[in-house]
């Protein structure tokens, strides 16, 4: 019988080849060398949220946030983040900053330290809001024919100060607590009215302020129910005298007061005049006749 005898080295270099085979089929291991993702180092998390004030409700709408950085000196802050979020998140850098925030015309605000990790900060405004909408009698004033300003009151002056003007129906108009002097114009001549509301925290008050009121269109006509003379001006004014409206066309419309009226028409170098009354609720058209 023939004996083969395999030199050790041969040996050596089976084995060798065998665990590279091995190794080919095993699953690959991760390099630790391997370059990963980088991460934020020294960032803090801000976490921001608004409350009414007294009941401690979420406001979940009408927020406006910025926040400065807080320099301790008197130069202008430097804004880094803003949000329209009720509930944002800031990313900062490890410092101090001033937190603010916006409810229409209220407001809060707080300095705040921010070193690591995540910071929770909620701010009570302690405000609420008016709806506004005008009315004749049982009838609603269209939208885009009323509009309201509204008033801060000071010592003896109910329109001490005003906080804003030309509001329309149905606005959302969010204020800090306390009573306001509302303004309600009908038309844009004098169907004024006027009322004292209370804004509560957290709440909405609604208020219907009523006009005692009409809608007259003004005509200069040859006969009673004629046909309107164009390029009539006509002026409305008080018993008194006092001019409360002009306008010019073949019948333009005015919204007026209750109350007593002298209209003047002036065509072609003549004047006529009429006197007339306004009843609340009763729209129509008033007529002066071009008499020869």
């Amino acid at each position: 019988m023939l004996f083969v005898k395999t030199p050790t080295s041969v040996l050596g270099l089976l084995a060798l080849l065998a665990a590279s085979a091995a190794s080919a089929q095993a699953p690959s291991v991760p390099s630790m060398s391997q370059s990963l993702p980088p991460i934020s180092i020294g960032q803090v998390t801000l976490n921001a949220g608004a409350v009414f004030a007294g009941s401690n409700e979420p406001i979940r709408s009408g927020l406006v946030w910025r926040v400065y950085e807080d320099r301790g000196d008197a130069s202008q802050p430097n804004i880094v983040g803003r949000s329209s979020s009720p509930g944002p998140s800031f990313t900062l850098s490890p410092g101090n900053y001033i937190v603010h925030v916006t409810y229409g015309f209220a407001s809060a605000s707080k300095r705040i330290s921010v070193q690591r990790g995540s910071l929770n900060e909620r701010l009570a405004i302690n405000a609420g809001a008016l709806q506004l909408k005008g009315a004749v009698g049982e009838s609603p004033i269209p939208a885009n024919r009323v509009s309201f300003s509204v008033y801060v009151p000071e010592a003896q002056n109910s329109e001490g100060r005003l906080v804003i003007a030309d509001a329309k129906a149905n606005d959302m108009i969010r204020l800090p607590e306390g009573t306001y002097h509302v303004v309600s114009t009908y038309g844009d001549a004098n169907a004024i009215m006027r009322s004292e509301l209370k804004v509560e925290s957290g709440r909405v008050t609604e208020a219907t302020l009523n006009h005692r009121a009409a809608t007259v269109t003004l005509k200069l006509v040859g006969s009673a129910g004629g046909e309107a003379f164009a390029g009539t001006a006509f002026s409305v004014l008080t018993p008194g005298g006092d001019v409360i409206r002009e306008a010019i066309g073949a019948f333009p419309s005015v919204t007026l007061a209750e109350g007593e009226y002298v209209l003047i028409a002036r065509h072609e170098g003549k004047v006529y005049t009429r006197e007339f009354k306004i009843e609340s609720g009763l729209d129509r058209d008033i007529e002066i006749i071009a008499t020869p």
